[in-house]
This record gives C-alpha cells, sequence and structure tokens, in this order.
C-alpha cells in the first residue's frame, strides 16, 4: 500500500487544489479498484481518445453514459430475469457495474457506440479560441532619412 502524504504541496502553491484533489483520487481509488469491466483507452489523433469497454451481455438500454464535475461516468444495470432459469454453470458476469474516468480541462464526449459487445466513447479535446496561443505581430518603426536634420540637434 502506497501512503503520500501531500500536505508540503497545499503550503506551497496556489491553485493546484485540483492536481492535488486528483492525485489524491486516483491514489485512493487504486488500492481497491477492480478489473471488471476490462476497458482500453486508444489515443486517435493529438486530442483525440477513444475508451473502449467490453459490456458483452448489455444492450443499449441496459447502458448509461453521463458526464459531470468533469468526469465521465459510465453505469450498467441489467434486468434480472434470472428466476425462471437454472444455470448448471455461470461464468458470464453479468453485474451491474459503475466506471469512472476523470476528464481534464476542455475534453468534450463527442460520441458513443455499442457493436459487438463492445461500448466505444471517442473524446476530443476543444480549447477554445481565447486560450490558445496566438503570435503578436511586431509593428516596425519607419527608417529615418539619413538627409533630414532633426530640429533639436541643430541647437
Amino acid at each position: 500500500m502506497r501512503s503520500f502524504d501531500l500536505t508540503p504541496l497545499y503550503r506551497a502553491t496556489v491553485g493546484f487544489d485540483q492536481i492535488a484533489d486528483l492525485m489524491d483520487r486516483a491514489l485512493a481509488s487504486d488500492v481497491g479498484n477492480t478489473s471488471y469491466p476490462p476497458y482500453n483507452i486508444e489515443k486517435t489523433s493529438d486530442d483525440g481518445w477513444r475508451i473502449s469497454i467490453a459490456v458483452a451481455g448489455f444492450g443499449e438500454d441496459d447502458l448509461a453514459i453521463e458526464v459531470k464535475d468533469r468526469a465521465l461516468v459510465v453505469t450498467a444495470r441489467k434486468a434480472e430475469d434470472d428466476a425462471e432459469k437454472t444455470y448448471l454453470h455461470r461464468g458470464i458476469a453479468n453485474r451491474a457495474f459503475e466506471r469512472r474516468f476523470t476528464l481534464a480541462d476542455h475534453v468534450h464526449v463527442t460520441g458513443a457506440t455499442h457493436e459487438n459487445g463492445m461500448l466505444h466513447i471517442d473524446l476530443i479535446r476543444e480549447v477554445p479560441e481565447a486560450l490558445k496561443p496566438r503570435r503578436i505581430a511586431i509593428a516596425r518603426t519607419p527608417a529615418k532619412d539619413a538627409n533630414v536634420i532633426e530640429a533639436d540637434k541643430v541647437n
């Protein structure tokens, strides 16, 4: 088990509370994190990602995707219709789950698809124009004519 004390970070910095909170959440959830359902995070472009979650046995009506407070939350609830079924072996996990992903600033979900037991969620970073770096042109001063005598230098 890892234990980090982030108190010096809080004392020595201003405005980095979100980063410290993110580190706290990541370290706290890492201890009891389960691997169900398995998922991949793929980088599709410089500012694009795709999260693929294995959701075999779940239909579109059983899945919910929500973005709230800079977090992407994927939940699955399966209706219990197993009362009339008798299983000799039950190896397919159809248990409910909730998977959370913390999103960076300006990262938005652009779409989601469900095919062949996989849920694909596409994300993109869209930085507003006001926050993008821009180049400032430097104006050139007109060159002074060598034949012109300035009035303050004559006297």
